[in-house]
């Protein structure tokens, strides 16, 4: 199962204040600006999100489609593919994409510590 690029996407309480201290850790800006509430950081292939009132709890991230630069792949396994073989192997999904369409669509799950999972894809 392909997931795509992973990021981790952190619920933070300021965003200049997490943009700040990511930056000592030598993050950089790659997407998203303080208007719309959220930052992209790039680390090497190391991404983070910085979300700020848009969630409550962490969440791990995958893009499927996309690669750590947020550049199209010309292969991926598609969400509604993704969706079908965690549901083959019992993984209950608490937000399930529309089987029946194509392109951008996300599925969301927790795993067995109540971690949230997002599979988000854009394409």
């Amino acid at each position: 199962m392909k997931l795509g690029a992973f990021s981790i996407s952190l619920s933070v309480k300021s965003l200049q204040t997490s943009k700040e201290f990511y930056e000592t850790l030598g993050f950089s800006v790659f997407a998203g600006s303080d208007e719309m509430n959220y930052l992209i950081m790039k680390n090497g292939d190391t991404l983070i999100g910085l979300f700020h009132e848009m969630f409550e709890k962490n969440i791990l991230t995958f893009n499927p489609g996309w690669d750590q630069n947020a550049k199209n792949l010309d292969t991926f396994d598609d969400v509604r593919s993704i969706q079908k073989r965690l549901k083959e192997k019992g993984i209950s999904l608490a937000q399930e994409a529309d089987a029946s369409s194509s392109g951008p669509a996300s599925i969301l799950f927790f795993d067995p510590d109540g971690n949230t999972i997002l599979i988000d894809q854009h394409r």
